[in-house]
């Protein structure tokens, strides 16, 4: 491998992370799997159907941006502990979707400060942050409403 093929993969290793960081997503989970809700949680259903069309759309793009530099594009793989939140009502998992969204944005912020060559990648992070910090917003305030107007 040359040496500029070499410095352009490891200047891939953001964007690579920002594809995981996306596709392996407690809220692509819920999507992936169906979760069943109880009826009556429309609001809550649509802030995640929202969260995950702007996570998917992110997360595709950039999964095109690896493909077309030839770089292996990072497989969609969920953490163990996603599977026990099948037939959970989402009222219960929002707490726990701000947790990881919080994460998300930190990790968001170091693929950002470690994409300052890679305008692309700089352009998809700055996205997914702000739709992050958006989706935020959203879900606390639903959870504050849902949860009795404690904030979660």
């Amino acid at each position: 491998m040359s040496v500029v093929n070499a410095r352009r993969r490891g200047s891939d290793v953001p964007l690579a992370e920002l594809v995981r960081l996306l596709g392996s997503s407690l809220a692509m989970y819920v999507a992936d799997a169906g979760i069943w809700s109880y009826p009556g949680d429309e609001e809550v259903k649509l802030a995640v159907a929202d969260l995950v069309a702007d996570q998917r759309n992110v997360h595709d793009r950039a999964a095109a941006v690896l493909d077309s530099r030839n770089v292996p594009v990072p497989g969609r793989d969920f953490p163990i502990r996603f599977t026990a939140t099948h037939d959970v009502d989402l009222r219960f998992l929002l707490p726990r979707m701000l947790e990881e969204l919080r994460r998300q944005v930190i990790a968001l912020d170091g693929i950002i400060e470690a994409s300052a060559e890679d305008p692309e990648t700089l352009e998809l992070g700055r996205e997914a942050r702000g739709t992050t910090l958006g989706h935020c917003d959203v879900l606390s305030q639903i959870a504050s409403k849902v949860h009795g107007g404690s904030p979660a």
